[in-house]
């Protein structure tokens, strides 16, 4: 994991080795400045020798600014690290997510990637910067501290050795204990944000069933449980001072006891103390006491980091499972169709398909429509025609070459479609349009618009084509939106379009006058249309049948009413009470 993370740090490496190297300055100036000191103490003060306090207090004063500049010099090449190596982080995830296949996606949930790419990539971050500073500067201060203790009185120095060990046994019982709390309070938070996500996206229908207390309550349930969590980690962190004051002032006692001792009654001449070295002591002790601080933070950060880096990870090593091929095709010849017993399952190796032998052959020009009930496999087939998910046997093959050895994306240009949730983006109508046809020109954009019905409304938006679109498209009505979906898609000029249930917001006149435009606009390219009534595919060249992801008849509307039970009931329920038909003088209406 650490090996896999630290791959990321790429161009930020000189600022990375720089933060220790300041960091050691630092470190080795504050360690001689004590030293300096004794030696006022000793020489200038007691002796009342005023040109050794003037030379020692102005080499403290040089050490004192050298320390401050290194200090300096390591948090700016710090932070420029971290921040950088956090940028990547968030920079390859992002670009690993972009490659996932459906397949890939369903893994996570789209509140456990946000969490990801923001609180976990900052706890790394932090950690990152605390290792090179701190992880650093503790240590080496431990030992510089330490070697100057035994360098000025060795048995005096036992106390600090005496003091490390009950400390690292405190610290390591702590930081065992919070590991495990920490570890479940990211999982809490994938639920806080899938709760504020799920809120904000749909907080049309929230208000418009009153269930705000509903959520409301949803969400404190959320944010409490990572409150608790946090409540439960910090409590065990907390006890980290306590046991650090605990042993601060009892060194400090038994130096102040025993330096005494030492200096009024020495056991031997060898180990007399001066006034000046027990004030360097003190010192000592103070900085050998606060590394032990610092690496019980650093130990804390690193609890919570190791944690948010196995996330971080995971989405990392997620690969892809729909890639290019070695050698891909790079043309599509037509509109052909050849569906090969295909098997499909969205769980690989359960051996539960949800299409089973489907076996189609599907000519270039084509309108085929497609029906049937809920969950019968509509939107799982077309979805393996552009490779959205593969295929578990069997074969899927458009232009009579297997898709699998197209490559992704000159299949998926030639393959549009048009997905059964429709997503508008943030900018204006223009903007969103180009998604089809980054290089589409205004008139051509007019021309899908028109194809696609959408220019009716357009043309009467103030800014027209330059009109804002919120993000997710929230200004705009459903049947607006499935209008300008469609028109986007047209914009690849395809040579098969797939409309997966893309009408069914609008009015059946406008619905029929799509599919108009369609047969008289682009006749060659091969049109598949999911849908739920029967107005919107009887006109179709074949009709597909799916009942239970097999394939339950295939042929024209009029073959279907004598042929198949499934048709011919779907038809009868929907003709006799008017269904989605138009009646005499009416067009129906347009979802809002």
């Amino acid at each position: 994991m650490v090996k896999k993370l630290l791959s990321h740090v790429r161009q930020y490496r000189r600022a990375s080795l720089l933060t220790p190297v300041c960091m050691i300055g630092e470190v080795l100036m504050e360690t001689l400045i004590p030293f300096v000191m004794a030696s006022l103490i000793d020489k200038g003060i007691n002796q009342s020798s005023m040109p050794d306090v003037y030379r020692n207090g102005l080499l403290m004063l040089l050490l004192a600014c050298l320390s401050l500049l290194f200090g300096i010099l390591g948090g700016k090449f710090g932070a420029e690290a971290s921040s950088g190596f956090a940028a990547n982080l968030r920079s390859a995830m992002y670009q690993n997510i972009q490659t996932f296949s459906f397949s890939n996606i369903d893994k996570f949930s789209t509140a456990g990637l946000v969490t990801r790419m923001t609180t976990d990539v900052t706890n790394v971050q932090n950690a990152y910067q605390m290792i090179l500073r701190i992880a650093v500067r503790a240590p080496l201060t431990f030992l510089c501290s330490i070697v100057m203790c035994f360098r000025t009185n060795r048995p005096l120095s036992l106390i600090f050795l005496a003091a490390v060990v009950f400390l690292s046994l405190c610290l390591a019982l702590i930081v065992r204990m919070a590991m495990k709390r920490f570890d479940q309070v990211f999982q809490k938070y994938d639920d806080l944000n899938a709760s504020v996500q799920e809120n904000v996206s749909a907080i049309r229908v929230v208000k418009a069933f009153v269930r705000e207390d509903y959520e409301t309550e949803k969400f404190k349930t959320a944010a409490g449980n990572v409150y608790r969590m946090f409540v439960r980690a910090e409590k065990v962190v907390s006890y980290n001072g306590p046991v650090m004051m605990f042993t601060v002032y009892a060194c400090i006692l038994m130096l102040s006891y025993l330096g005494a001792r030492y200096i009024v009654m020495p056991p031997s001449p060898a180990y007399a103390l001066t006034t000046g070295e027990l004030t360097s002591m003190f010192s000592y002790v103070m900085s050998v006491l606060m590394s032990l601080m610092m690496f019980s933070m650093i130990f804390v950060m690193l609890t919570m980091s190791m944690a948010s880096g196995r996330r971080i990870c995971e989405v990392l090593d997620e690969k892809a499972d729909i890639v290019n091929p070695d050698t891909p095709i790079t043309s599509i010849a037509d509109g052909r169709i050849d569906f090969d017993h295909v098997n499909f399952s969205y769980k690989k190796g359960s051996g539960e398909y949800t299409l089973s032998d489907i076996d189609l052959h599907i000519r270039s020009g084509e309108t085929i429509g497609i029906i049937g009930g809920t969950g019968s496999g509509k939107s799982s087939l077309v979805n393996l025609i552009s490779r959205l998910y593969d295929v578990s046997t069997g074969s899927v093959k458009v232009g009579g070459h297997d898709v699998r050895d197209y490559d992704l994306e000159v299949l998926r240009n030639e393959v549009s479609v048009v997905l059964q949730k429709n997503v508008l983006f943030s900018g204006t109508i223009l903007d969103n349009l180009r998604w089809g046809n980054a290089d589409a020109t205004l008139e051509e954009c007019q021309e899908a618009c028109q194809l696609a019905c959408a220019d009716e409304f357009i043309e009467r938006m103030p800014n027209q084509y330059e009109t804002r679109i919120e993000q997710g498209g929230t200004n705009v009505s459903g049947g607006q939106k499935q209008r300008l979906c469609i028109a986007r898609a047209l914009l690849k000029k395809p040579k098969i379009l797939i409309l997966d249930d893309s009408t069914s917001a609008v009015d059946t006149a406008t619905d029929a006058r799509i599919r108009a435009a369609f047969r008289q606009a682009i006749p060659g390219t091969t049109k598949l249309i999911i849908a739920q009534r029967i107005a919107s595919v009887m006109d179709a060249d074949r009709i597909l049948v799916l009942d239970d992801g097999r394939v339950s008849a295939f042929g024209n509307h009029e073959e279907l009413l004598k042929s198949s039970e499934i048709y011919r009931e779907i038809y009868q329920t929907q003709t006799q009470g008017g269904g989605d038909f138009d009646q005499p003088g009416q067009t129906g209406g347009e979802e809002a």
